[in-house]
């Protein structure tokens, strides 16, 4: 079946999820900068999910421009990474209400594995549909930064019962590493384009 809907619908939701983070930024009642102060935690919470949804945007899209078609698996798996997705606001104000405490910490930290997970299966799913000769298993390859970030927060959340500080910091790094796009899939893509472009001149 085709992708698109699946494309469609997974933009949606997470344009949702963008905009619930921004919406649990509440003004304070003052008038003064120094009333802006206590916010600046939640700030801090709501600009790491930003980007956090951010790259799983960016990731998701490239992996979907390396895909001709899905399943049914394809799709409940897209469904589970969207669940964990989608939980991502409620932590994000819980952490950001309650900077460095260990539940919060620990909560944020155990949505993101799972979401992390979530990525995975979805990516190894689309790889045993389309073969491991296809363009996207070439560009995934031995995925070491995925395993990596799952590394990171089996680490970072028993590590939220005694350092969550630390944990903040293991989040931190993961989004860090992500940051920079993924190029893997646009180089295994840009031979196709640039073919096709010759073609047509």
């Amino acid at each position: 079946m085709s992708k698109g809907r699946l494309e469609a619908f997974s933009d949606g939701v997470i344009a949702i999820i963008i905009t619930i983070m921004v919406l649990e930024l509440q003004p304070p009642h003052g008038a003064d900068l120094a009333e802006l102060r206590p916010l600046i935690p939640v700030f801090l919470s709501y600009l790491l999910s930003f980007i956090f949804v951010g790259i799983y945007w960016n990731n998701h899209h490239h992996l979907l421009q390396a895909v001709r078609q899905v399943n049914g698996n394809i799709l409940w798996a897209n469904m589970h990474l969207l669940f964990w997705l989608s939980l991502i606001p409620f932590t994000t104000n819980w952490m950001g209400e309650n900077p460095f405490t260990t539940w919060p910490v620990a909560l944020y930290g155990i949505v993101l594995l799972c979401a992390a997970v979530a990525y995975t299966i979805l990516v190894r799913l689309l790889i045993t549909h389309h073969g491991t000769d296809s363009t996207l298993a070439t560009a995934v390859g031995g995925d070491v930064k995925g395993y990596v970030s799952l590394a990171c927060y089996l680490l970072a959340v028993p590590l939220a019962f005694v350092y969550p500080r630390v944990s903040c910091g293991l989040y931190v790094l993961v989004a860090i590493i992500w940051f920079i796009p993924d190029s893997r899939i646009e180089k295994q893509l840009v031979p196709v384009g640039s073919q096709s472009h010759d073609r047509r001149n």
